[in-house]
């Protein structure tokens, strides 16, 4: 539905504005730039959170029909659990947001930093099956600098977290942005999903690339420049 021009999702029982979830399911549909979550997320400890994902996965499997007694099954519960809370959904604790030191931009390099290909694995939220892909991050410093392996880390942290891949972009560029004091940032992301490769329409080829674009980014000299360093 939109109201004053923006649009609101009306979620029922079914689906969202009169559409079955089936439909929306491969749909990139976002309510914003921020991970939806609950107010209570972390009212549970890592190791409840770790109890309560085991058992309800037991359940699952026990419903599909899977023998919990197996030998190569019965530890599997507690290893999801595990993966989902210190790994691959690790970013969705703010505890785990990686802590980042700025220094003072001594050299007076004035031009764009570009930190290319940074491997991802993240997960998307419709279908909670991998979305693996390259991030391209740049900036220019107005006085700060930042140092280079925390570029890749803040990558991680968002990816980290049950994602859509436009929501994604931004998180990242957002958060270098604050971090940076600048809006020189510029974020592209590359990313095969699973859910398109492996399931539904199963093609193994296409992938999907987003864009963030900040501050000087937003001019086409900048933008063929950054597009030239990542190709080469």
């Amino acid at each position: 539905m939109e109201k004053n021009g923006v649009l609101n999702y009306v979620h029922t029982k079914n689906g969202i504005n009169g559409f079955s979830h089936e439909e929306i399911g491969d749909e990139h549909l976002s309510t914003g730039p921020e991970t939806p979550m609950k107010p209570d997320a972390f009212l549970l400890s890592d190791e409840e959170k770790k109890d309560k994902i085991a058992a309800l996965f037991a359940e699952i499997m026990d419903v599909m029909g899977l023998d919990l007694t197996d030998d190569s099954l019965s530890g599997t519960p507690q290893r999801v659990a595990k993966m989902y809370i210190d790994e691959i959904f690790s970013g969705l604790n703010p505890a785990n947001k990686p802590k980042i030191a700025l220094f003072d931009n001594k050299y007076r390099y004035n031009q764009m930093l570009v930190e290319k290909n940074i491997s991802f694995y993240s997960n998307c939220e419709h279908h909670f099956v991998p979305i693996m892909g390259k991030a391209h991050v740049a900036y220019i410093s107005s006085g700060k600098v930042i140092g280079l392996s925390k570029l890749n880390r803040v990558v991680q942290y968002f990816a980290k977290r049950p994602q859509v891949q436009e929501r994604l972009t931004n998180q990242i560029g957002m958060e270098l942005q604050q971090i940076l004091g600048t809006e020189d940032v510029a974020v592209i992301i590359d990313a095969k999903h699973l859910c398109v490769s492996s399931r539904g329409i199963k093609d193994e080829t296409s992938a999907t690339v987003t864009v963030f674009y900040g501050g000087a980014f937003n001019s086409p000299e900048k933008i063929a420049e950054l597009h030239n360093y990542i190709n080469n």
